[in-house]
């Protein structure tokens, strides 16, 4: 039998090529042919995938997925899609959010398009929990309401949204994901941990918003991975799937995590005004992944922060070179 060939959108990204690496890696389901298209925007790293560049079934194309034409092409040759490619910076998408429409929204568009005209089995959306905005207690299931607070936020959710008209519209076997907040090696420092790490590396403050009291569910990208995989291979057409790491930190307590781990003080916080229209607290319910697909996060919080924090001190060479590109175009006006 011929393999699945699958189409990896933002597939040289933290997320996406972790994914890639692992369905290609010795673990991986071993019948796959996977093709990255990645425009390879500031947040994109071509080395993330040097450990399967030369591999017979992995292919790379630098391109935009809102170029009709070359989607198009990349349809016709593949049976399913994993969708990573997203804009995803909350802070960049309030100081401008016309490229976070164009990707998130126009680019799923031109995605969706291409798949429903030439025939793709399987789509699978890759979103966030930040779709379904703050919640006070408990946790959201997956049919409760979308509420998104952020312009990046309500790009995701808005792509959600198409994604899942074309199924009960067309019949396209859409499955969508939604995680909490990833954390691992390879992420640009940007985001939270990493930006904290390396900050604390090079002994700079780290700037904590607010009160610190914000609340996230934190997720290792492995976990993430086998969730994705979960649902390409064995999820429900039309069906949303939250994806869970199971443990919650304040903002704070990850804060003061990260400075034991990194040998730091609390003199090393700074607290910083807070982001405008800052969500409180996001909580997922993964009780469905759980019951229909078998899924269960497998790393330990605190083992995985640990190996994280160790591969930003083993891995400068990797990281300096990201951060200072993002630190270059944050001044420009």
């Amino acid at each position: 039998m011929s393999p699945t060939r699958i189409l990896v959108t933002g597939g040289a990204g933290f997320i996406g090529s972790h994914y890639v690496r692992t369905l290609l890696g010795p673990d991986g389901p071993g019948d796959v042919h996977l093709t990255v298209l990645d425009s390879l925007t500031y947040a994109a790293s071509p080395a993330n995938l040097d450990e399967v560049r030369d591999q017979d079934g992995f292919r790379f194309l630098a391109g935009d997925i809102c170029d009709e034409t070359l989607v198009g092409a990349l349809m016709a040759e593949h049976d399913q899609v994993v969708h990573f490619a997203a804009e995803s910076h909350v802070d960049r998408s309030i100081v401008s959010s016309a490229e976070f429409v164009r990707t998130n929204v126009l680019g799923t568009q031109v995605l969706l398009d291409a798949a429903l005209r030439h025939g793709v089995r399987t789509f699978v959306h890759v979103s966030t929990d930040e779709v379904y905005g703050s919640i006070a207690t408990g946790s959201c299931a997956e049919t409760h309401p979308v509420n998104p607070n952020s312009p990046y936020a309500a790009s995701k959710a808005s792509s959600d949204l198409l994604a899942l008209a074309y199924h009960r519209t067309h019949g396209l076997d859409v499955r969508v994901t939604r995680c909490s907040n990833n954390y691992g090696h390879r992420q640009f420092p940007e985001k939270v941990i990493p930006l904290f790490v390396t900050n604390l590396l090079d002994g700079k403050k780290v700037p904590l918003y607010g009160d610190g009291l914000h609340v996230r569910d934190w997720l290792h990208v492995d976990d993430h991975v086998q969730g994705i995989e979960l649902v390409r291979a064995g999820g429900r057409p039309g069906e949303v799937y939250n994806i869970g790491g199971g443990t919650e930190l304040s903002n704070r307590e990850l804060t003061d995590l990260l400075l034991e781990t990194c040998g730091s003080s609390p003199a090393m916080i700074e607290y910083v005004v807070d982001r405008k229209g800052h969500d409180r607290r996001y909580s997922v319910n993964w009780g469905k992944i759980h019951t229909e697909l078998g899924y269960k996060p497998r790393k330990d919080f605190a083992e995985g922060l640990a190996e994280t924090v160790a591969w930003y001190r083993d891995n400068r060479t990797w990281w300096q070179p990201l951060r200072e590109r993002s630190l270059r175009l944050a001044r420009r006006p």
